[in-house]
């Protein structure tokens, strides 16, 4: 079994073929939910935070290549791994090409899939994962304790911190000069399949203007990127 169960977005319209995955894939140790159209599947990735998509292209409403190609337009970059009838080498290389991690063809090896699943997922995670800086961490001024929660401001105003307020102060400084997007901040703040608005970030991010910024109306260490995410610089 794995530390944290990991969740796939499973997309395929064929009911029968869509139920044994996803029993197997349970099986497997995964956290699997179910889209059967590509309307709902860009529902479900705007809303939730996914490990792996599992992308059928010929799909109801917009096929798979395209709910591909909107993922990635929408800089997420969740594994998605395509399985298609359509086994020809231009099928797979634009499946590549708008952004697809992999492509399997049907009928497949059940083995073969979940090798492929778990190397993806492992690639992910190792990608994501940033050097920590530790419980203290100082910039402008300002001394930040993420172990204490709290910190002291540039002006020596001592402010406590929330759980949720160190966690995602911490994110965004180990992610310094990269933009970190809502999904991330999802995963890691919140916890998986809990979504609050984007209103919810944005207050965070304009609290610690007010905590650490010198000029809070025009930022230095604490940025907005419309459409994307939230970036720290020092």
């Amino acid at each position: 079994m794995k530390d944290h169960k990991a969740s796939i977005l499973l997309v395929e319209d064929e009911e029968h073929l869509h139920e044994t995955l996803k029993l197997n894939l349970e099986l497997e140790g995964y956290e699997v939910s179910s889209a059967f159209n590509g309307t709902e599947a860009l529902k479900k990735v705007g809303n939730e935070y996914f490990d792996l998509i599992i992308m059928d292209i010929m799909l109801p409403e917009i096929d798979g290549i395209s709910v591909t190609e909107s993922i990635r337009i929408n800089h997420n970059e969740v594994p998605i791994l395509i399985l298609s009838a359509k086994n020809t080498g231009s099928d797979r290389v634009l499946g590549l090409k708008k952004g697809a991690d992999d492509y399997l063809t049907k009928p497949f090896n059940l083995e073969e899939l979940f090798l492929r699943i778990e190397k993806l997922i492992e690639k992910n995670k190792k990608l994501q994962e940033k050097e920590t800086v530790g419980d203290n961490y100082e910039f402008g001024g300002n001394q930040i304790d993420f172990k204490a929660q709290d910190a002291i401001a540039w002006n020596g105003e001592r402010i406590e911190l929330s759980r949720k307020e160190a966690m995602l102060l911490k994110l965004l400084v180990e992610n310094k000069g990269e933009v970190v997007t809502r999904e991330k901040i999802l995963q890691v703040v919140w916890g998986y399949n809990v979504y609050p608005t984007t209103r919810t970030i944005d207050n965070f991010i304009l609290s610690f203007r007010k905590y650490f910024e010198q000029d809070s109306r025009n930022p230095r260490h604490f940025h907005s990127v419309r459409g994307v995410g939230y970036k720290y610089t020092d």
